[in-house]
């Protein structure tokens, strides 16, 4: 009674999901209810229910695990396993069907309790939700927060600049999750066409009715019939078969087609794509014929379980840990430094509104607010750089990924190769080079009139290239047998009236797959003793033996026959009927083989071995036959030193998987799923940045999780949706290109980050301590809202500096653990300088009465350091004299400098409450910043000799 236990747990609704382990658990005692296919579930469109909940998913990341399937996906293997096992009166008792088909009132019902037969119930979050949660972001946050107190405290400019860096934000990344989150529907469209159906009707003798239905109204226990070109609408258990030949290149990305039939049953230890009874949606008849009951429908499906994951997050990058982490560093300062500064100043001055203000100033200054502008400027320089080299870039983000990514994992197929064949030898049955058998091979492919196959092309132009003289215009076409999925070869008739010539006579010259051809072979031409004999069993061996060893070697074979004919004889009958196809293709004489081969691009070699020079390591991840693949590999000099398969994956265990995969270059036959295992798997347990280069439906998953997604403009649509990055050209030296701006891009990124987040925190740690040291604001909230302001303009140049080459060399990541590193050891250099400048304007200038000469001093010196900080952040050289920054930022240095000093000697300066400063100042200006940049140089030194990095 396993049967009744195995329906129960599929189709019940009252269970929802059970684990597995339950599968095969007695309960006797249950009604039996009609199919009901699970749906998954659904986005619900409403607000969060708390802030709380909101920042908690400012910490938590999606975690995967590329090592094991999931819940659904073991249900399904498990189910199809079983059915692929099962005699075929036992499959309908499974799905609770018959031989003649559901009544039309049955499917109906099923139909309804159901729901439409689509592979993916996806449902689109609101426009509301998604603007909920852009605005939800770190720094959205502070800058609405400290916009809020603006306009409380009546600080009008400051209040709308922040707003309308917030607005800027939020309608940037609105627009881009609107667009990625639709891109599941495009699976719809592989599902588009009427199916033909077995129902039974009458009430008192029922009869079978072929009737079509759409493919959305099948359901789990109908009784599907197929043809060439039909699509099938759910996973299907075949009934029956004729010569059925099955194209999974939707599923396994592979040209090849895969033979199906009905009467077998399958083992376990059948990989599950190659079971022989079992076909799968979205899959395609190539040729034949057959009847199947849909056992699956919609998200049951085995298509369905792998591509539900589509439009899901991607868990968070180091980067956005980095910006959370700033996020909540810098609150905590906020709460610890600007209380303290408020309860100061307002102790000293007793004004509320003005302490109020003097505490926005100082939190307006501590946050970084041209981090989203600078951010997006570096993206989009990039991006436009990118555009130059026939790169369209999606997803800006991606191209910061892209100066990270260490891992590659590519597709062969037009990738590393030039996506055609090129003939590369024509051997006899002992693997020697005849030129008889490319002549036959030649005239076959010159004078077919059907449709033309690239491995047509392939022998004609290797014929013409080299020379070869077959003068085919000697040659007549009488007749012609065309190619078909059946047979899988192509027979023409041909005949020559040269009595010089020793190929006199009339031929039938038959090509096309090797053991196709075998079968109508009865003798074999032995060239070495020029001589014909019977095709005897060594002969078949030897045969098969010599094509194992090609097929080894990443060449694909097909074979070449030819019979002498009758000279009156055609493939027609005296009365003009025509003759079957057996009537010549028999008793042939078997010459040989011709070989093909996918040649690499030239450009591949060189491309591997540019991104290797720079730290990017290739995985080649395919569809395609290990030994086709291996050999590619070998020649653009990827390693074959450690490769594997998708069915020898499956029998791994998970932490077997994880080192396979850590160690594996070359990955073959693998399914779209394992494709997004391995990405994950080189994601969570490799902690790499991982890109991704497909094109095809089984690529999507993997494009989906990978860090960096690229896809081709001859891609198919699904691809190119779920891509970040679309290449116009099929060419990887446009990826070294693209890794080059990826790293420029996330160098100069860091740059302002690790800058910003030390200036100003140096700053606001140095007012904390003159505040508390002179019992009066250091500067006024006017004085400081301009400081800042001044200095964020300057930095806006920094997108256009330059990277060091040996930085551009290596792959970077951000570390969450760096940071805090990196600022104990740098930031306390600012303090000490603002320290310093503090106690010389207290003991030498005597400036503690002075309150207007103590606020212009420390704005000019407050403003210089954060302006020339950058010099020294920027490289791990010596500024100035081993390494000088691009023009736009020595000019903006220069402009801000000058702006900044220009200031208090200005109208707009005794506006701003500030006075003249003596010249002598200046040169203490310049001793403090010398021994700054001393200072700084032998940190920086100290910092990298003990953590071998500095950006």
């Amino acid at each position: 009674m396993q049967h009744f236990f195995l329906s129960h747990y599929f189709f019940n609704p009252s269970m929802g999901r059970i684990k597995v382990s339950t599968l095969f658990s007695a309960n006797n005692g249950h009604h039996y209810t009609l199919p009901l296919v699970n749906k998954p579930n659904t986005h619900k469109d409403h607000f969060p229910s708390s802030v709380l909940k909101c920042f908690r998913r400012f910490i938590c990341g999606r975690k995967v695990d590329g090592g094991s399937r999931t819940k659904e996906e073991e249900k399904v293997y498990s189910w199809l396993y079983t059915l692929a096992q099962s005699e075929k009166n036992l499959v309908f008792e499974y799905v609770r069907s018959t031989e003649r088909g559901l009544s039309f009132t049955e499917a109906e019902r099923r139909l309804r309790e159901n729901g439409p037969n689509v592979p993916l119930e996806y449902s689109f979050p609101s426009l509301w939700n998604l603007l909920w949660n852009a605005l939800f972001h770190p720094f959205n946050m502070i800058l609405i927060i400290l916009s809020s107190l603006s306009f409380i405290a009546r600080d009008y400019p400051n209040g709308f600049i922040m707003l309308i860096l917030v607005f800027i934000s939020v309608i940037l990344r609105f627009c881009l999750e609107h667009r990625s989150s639709k891109a599941a529907m495009k699976l719809s469209e592989f599902l588009r066409c009427p199916i033909k159906v077995q129902r039974c009707a009458g009430r008192i003798e029922q009869k079978e009715l072929i009737v079509q239905v759409d493919h959305m109204d099948v359901v789990p226990g109908d009784i599907v019939i197929f043809e060439p070109g039909d699509l099938f609408p759910g996973d299907i258990r075949l009934l029956s078969s004729k010569h059925l030949v099955v194209s999974q290149a939707s599923l396994t990305g592979e040209s090849w087609t895969t033979d199906k039939a009905g009467d077998v049953r399958e083992d376990h230890n059948t990989p599950l794509l190659d079971l022989k009874n079992i076909c799968f949606m979205g899959t395609n008849v190539v040729s034949g014929t057959g009847t199947g009951l849909v056992i699956s429908t919609g998200s049951n499906t085995y298509m369905s379980t792998m591509f539900s994951k589509i439009g899901k997050k991607k868990p968070p990058d180091d980067f956005e840990k980095c910006l959370r982490w700033i996020f909540y560093m810098l609150i905590s300062v906020m709460l610890v430094v600007v209380t303290i500064m408020f309860v100061t100043d307002f102790t000293t001055s007793h004004n509320l509104s003005k302490s109020v203000l003097f505490a926005i100033s100082v939190s307006s200054a501590l946050n970084p607010q041209m981090l989203p502008l600078i951010i997006n400027t570096c993206l989009a320089k990039g991006a436009v750089a990118m555009a130059k080299d026939r790169c369209i870039v999606k997803s800006l983000t991606s191209i910061r990924e892209m100066g990270s990514m260490d891992i590659l994992c590519i597709d062969k197929t037009g990738t590393l190769t030039m996506n055609h064949a090129i003939l590369v030898n024509h051997l006899d049955c002992r693997g020697l080079p005849r030129e008889k058998v490319l002549r036959y091979a030649f005239l076959n492919s010159y004078f077919k009139a059907e449709q033309k196959y690239p491995l047509d092309d392939a022998i004609l132009a290797h014929v013409y290239s080299n020379g070869f003289k077959f003068q085919p215009s000697k040659w007549k076409k009488i007749d012609e047998i065309p190619f078909d999925f059946i047979r899988r070869r192509v027979s023409v008739m041909l005949e020559t009236d040269d009595r010089h010539s020793r190929f006199f006579g009339r031929f039938m010259v038959t090509k096309g797959a090797l053991l196709e051809v075998i079968k109508v072979c009865s003798f074999i031409e032995n060239f070495d003793k020029d001589e014909i004999s019977t095709f005897s069993s060594n002969d078949y061996q030897r045969i098969l033996n010599l094509t194992e060893e090609l097929s080894n070697e990443g060449l694909r074979v097909i074979a070449v026959a030819i019979k002498k004919v009758e000279m009156q004889q055609t493939c027609e009958t005296s009365n003009g009927s025509k003759r079957h196809d057996y009537d010549f293709e028999r008793d042939m004489i078997f010459l040989g083989f011709i070989t093909f081969f996918d040649p690499p691009k030239d450009s591949a070699k060189e491309a591997l071995w540019c991104l290797a020079e720079k730290g990017v390591k290739a995985k080649v991840l395919t569809g395609d036959s290990l030994s086709l693949t291996t050999r590619i590999c070998r020649e653009v000099g990827i390693s074959t030193t450690h490769v594997i398969t998708g069915p020898e994956l499956e029998e791994l265990d998970q932490e077997t998987f994880h080192e396979t995969v850590k160690r594996a270059t070359v990955l073959a036959r693998l399914t779209p799923s394992q494709k997004l295992r391995v990405v994950q798997s080189l994601q969570t347990k490799g902690n790499h940045v991982v890109g991704f280069l497909g094109d095809g439906v089984n690529d999507s998953l993997a494009l989906d999780a990978a860090h960096v997604s690229i896809s081709v403009d001859s891609g198919v649509a699904i691809a190119k949706d779920m891509a970040d990055i679309i290449l116009l050209e099929k060419d990887l030296n446009v990826l070294v290109a693209g890794v080059e701006h990826g790293r420029l891009t996330f160098g100069n990124t860091m740059k302002y980050l690790k800058m910003s987040v030390i200036a100003n925190l140096g700053s606001i740690i140095s007012l904390l301590i003159a505040t508390l040291f002179l019992k009066y604001e250091p500067l006024t909230s006017r004085q400081l809202l301009t400081q800042n302001f001044i200095y964020s303009l300057g930095q806006i140049v920094i997108p256009w500096d330059k990277m060091d080459e040996e930085y551009l060399n290596t792959p970077h990541k951000w570390s969450v653990r760096g940071l805090p590193m990196f600022i104990l050891w740098n930031g306390p250099v600012c303090i000490l300088c603002d320290v310093a400048t503090l106690l010389f304007l207290w003991f030498y200038c005597k400036a503690y009465d002075d309150m207007k000469f103590f606020h212009s001093a420390w704005f000019i010196e407050g403003l210089l350091m954060q302006t020339l900080i950058v010099h020294l952040m920027r490289t791990e050289k010596i500024p100035f004299i081993q390494d000088i920054a691009s023009w736009p930022v020595i000019f903006s240095t220069l402009v801000i400098s000058t702006i900044g000093i220009a200031i208090p000697f200005t109208p707009i300066g005794r506006v701003m409450g500030f006075t003249l400063i003596p010249l002598s100042y200046f040169g203490f200006l310049f001793v403090i910043f010398m021994g700054y940049f001393t200072i700084g140089q032998v940190v920086k030194r100290l910092y990298i000799l003990v953590y071998k990095r500095w950006l």
